[in-house]
């Protein structure tokens, strides 16, 4: 996989999870995900979405080319939630869409997150599941991974430059933890996301994937509802600001769900 990060667009909601146009040397990938030339995971590092003067929202509403679901600033060593694999709709056309929870990258430039993947290639849709400690390359898990699949997820810090990373599919019955270190993280934010990954040949964000609705659950920053940390609710919009897919409400302080609506 190549990858590269770009600035957005004049004019455009800010990208989450690029910055500076530069390609990377190619990652392995694991056997089932679709061959092609551009990343098919989440960017790393993000761009904290612009002022939201700018699009006159609320100060707890931000806007992102390629970010949607909740992310929560302060100081924080852990991040978890529940999710359920949705099912890829895919036409001939290929499409990226990918959900996680992770620690960093809101305001901050590292980013350690873990979650699943539905693309869509050769008209069929392609389920997976990894980690990454960006800037490292990210890390594919050869696992089973089916739509319907309930998932739980974790990220924390024990302090030092250690981090665990938790990915469980609850339905396969298989269960991965990854301690892996990282300096000078700023644990700066926690964020349970929807994502369009980046990047394409010329520097954008890759079209979304059709994943109808994700539902997630139970999400909790520091051990307590995310709702308790006053996060920032994200939505996904294209370049003239019209809504990729939309962020419910949090319910109970720590469900929501997103909604597909359009690929670009």
């Amino acid at each position: 996989m190549v990858r590269r990060w770009c600035i957005p667009l004049a004019g455009a909601a800010l990208v989450i999870g690029s910055l500076a146009c530069a390609p990377a040397a190619a990652a392995g990938r694991a056997p089932h995900a679709p061959a092609s030339v551009h990343q098919v995971r989440p960017g790393g590092r993000m761009i904290r979405p612009g002022s939201t003067a700018g699009h006159g929202l609320p100060r707890n509403q931000q806007q992102s080319s390629n970010w949607s679901g909740y992310a929560a600033t302060g100081s924080f060593t852990s991040v978890s939630a529940n999710w359920t694999e949705p099912t890829g709709h895919c036409t001939s056309a290929t499409r990226y869409s990918s959900f996680w929870v992770g620690l960093d990258g809101f305001n901050s430039n590292t980013v350690e997150q873990t979650g699943s993947e539905v693309d869509c290639s050769g008209g069929s849709p392609v389920y997976y599941s990894w980690y990454e400690m960006y800037p490292a390359f990210p890390v594919n898990f050869s696992n089973t991974v089916r739509p319907g699949d309930k998932f739980f997820g974790s990220v924390t810090f024990n302090g030092g430059s250690s981090y665990t990373l938790v990915l469980q599919d609850i339905t396969q019955g298989w269960k991965h933890t990854v301690h892996k270190s990282l300096t000078g993280a700023a644990n700066s934010s926690a964020e349970v996301i929807a994502e369009a990954p980046c990047c394409t040949a010329s520097g954008g964000i890759l079209p979304l994937a059709n994943f109808g609705t994700v539902n997630f659950s139970n999400a909790k920053a520091n051990g307590s509802a995310i709702g308790n940390s006053s996060p920032v609710q994200i939505d996904m919009v294209d370049n003239s600001g019209r809504l990729k897919d939309q962020t419910s409400a949090l319910s109970g302080g720590g469900s929501f769900s997103d909604t597909w609506l359009r690929a670009n």
